[in-house]
């Protein structure tokens, strides 16, 4: 805990900034949070929470605590540090939109006292603190790790992972300047029961890269290895569940319908974008985006088999999509495969609709979709029930029971002895 109620900032109160501003509230500080989103600023004034692993009462707690939600950047210009957690998404020509991070830090740079540590966590590619940041400070007058303190620390919030709190993940940090580092450290350490200090910001940028990056290569492979085991009629799961009793050289990996949410679909590209700008050639990183993006091709053709076996035309098929959401037990459809795997069916005329819990409208390509009632009937109206999602509070078991065929993409039920379940 901080010994007095110093305050600090967080821009930006998304799935990130949100657990991190609370975070920061528990060690004891005042915190400013500031987001453009008035509907979000209102909703937590009122004591509500909008991200699903935040819960109603932790913002009620951080409000009697300290926690200021505000649209004002203005709020913090008396503050000792800030935390900047805004999107960065990449554009339609694969490039990252730094634009956020850009405004977020322009209009700081205007406002942020002398001495203030400011610490990024949007995801960026590697050089951008020193590229976009400083830049920002420099040109209002600031002296970086003399009277403005800068440093990169990559946010690690995993949606949906009940087992760990954002305090118990090791904290990342890296400063511009040594003197950066410290400052980030100080601030950061009430808050965090491990830091990781690294030597600089680019390198603490090349940290979060890497972490995405190993998944997607890795969900690559084994999603090529699935489309191989398919074709020579192995089951995969069985596969890597084998392959997984070897106690050293092998950890697994699971084959899913395609990527999804912001970062593991998103992130690699950042680092091959820089990489590339060096005149380095990402074949891995380049290749695993390719089947990743693939694997939606891929169930539909699933899809088209069993329809197909069961002797109904694709066109004239009716099929449920069972989750829409990126992964289990979250809202987030963003980057969700349930986009391209529906997309694919609709332009083949197939009658299409959705069940899922935590997304009751799910918007694509333009058309927009409202998740249908699922009875113990439900499933049985159509020629095809499609898993992309496994949340938890799904009965699968009942699905199952009622479906004509059930295509499992996410090895939620055993298949053994159901002779209407067909694994990925």
């Amino acid at each position: 805990m901080v010994e007095t109620r110093e305050s600090i900032g967080v821009v930006g109160l998304g799935y990130v900034g949100l657990p991190l501003a609370l975070a920061f509230t528990r060690a004891g500080y005042e915190v400013v949070g500031v987001d453009i989103d008035e509907t979000r600023v209102e909703t937590l004034r009122a004591g509500d929470s909008y991200i699903t692993d935040v819960s109603d009462d932790a913002v009620a707690t951080a409000l009697d605590e300290g926690f200021r939600p505000t649209t004002e950047y203005e709020e913090l210009s008396t503050v000792e540090g800030v935390s900047v957690c805004v999107p960065t998404p990449l554009r339609k020509t694969g490039t990252p939109e730094m634009s956020y991070v850009a405004d977020a830090v322009g209009r700081l740079a205007q406002i942020v006292p002398r001495n203030c540590t400011v610490v990024l966590e949007s995801t960026v590619y590697p050089g951008a603190t020193t590229e976009v940041v400083v830049p920002a400070f420099e040109d209002e007058g600031y002296h970086i790790g003399e009277d403005l303190f800068l440093a990169f620390s990559p946010e690690r919030i995993d949606p949906g992972n009940e087992e760990y709190e954002p305090h118990e993940i090791p904290k990342v940090i890296g400063g511009v300047t040594d003197a950066c580092g410290d400052r980030a450290e100080a601030l950061y350490d009430p808050a965090f029961d491990e830091l990781v200090r690294v030597t600089s910001a680019t390198e603490a940028e090349l940290v979060k890269l890497l972490e995405n990056t190993f998944r997607a290569v890795n969900i690559g492979l084994i999603n090529e290895i699935a489309q191989i085991a398919y074709e020579l009629d192995v089951d995969i799961w069985s596969v890597v569940d084998a392959a997984s009793t070897k106690p050293f050289g092998f950890m697994p990996f699971y084959p899913g319908p395609g990527l999804g949410g912001h970062c593991i679909p998103v992130d690699p590209t950042f680092l091959s974008w820089k990489a590339n700008q060096h005149d380095i050639e990402t074949r891995f990183i380049d290749l695993a985006d390719r089947i990743n993006r693939e694997m939606p091709r891929h169930v539909v053709r699933r899809i088209t088999d069993l329809v197909n076996d069961n002797g109904v035309a694709l066109p004239d098929a009716r099929v449920l999509v069972v989750g829409v959401a990126y992964k289990p037990d979250v809202t987030d459809t963003r980057e969700s495969p349930a986009h391209d795997v529906i997309q694919l069916l609709e332009k083949r005329n197939v009658d299409v609709d959705y069940h899922d819990p935590h997304v009751p409208v799910f918007e694509t390509d333009g058309l927009q979709y409202e998740s249908v009632p699922l009875s113990t009937e439900t499933p049985d109206f159509y020629d095809c029930t499609v898993v992309l999602t496994d949340h938890s509070v799904l009965d699968i078991e009942a699905i199952v029971e009622s479906a004509s065929v059930v295509f499992d993409t996410r090895n939620a039920v055993d298949e053994r002895g159901r002779g209407n379940v067909v694994r990925l």
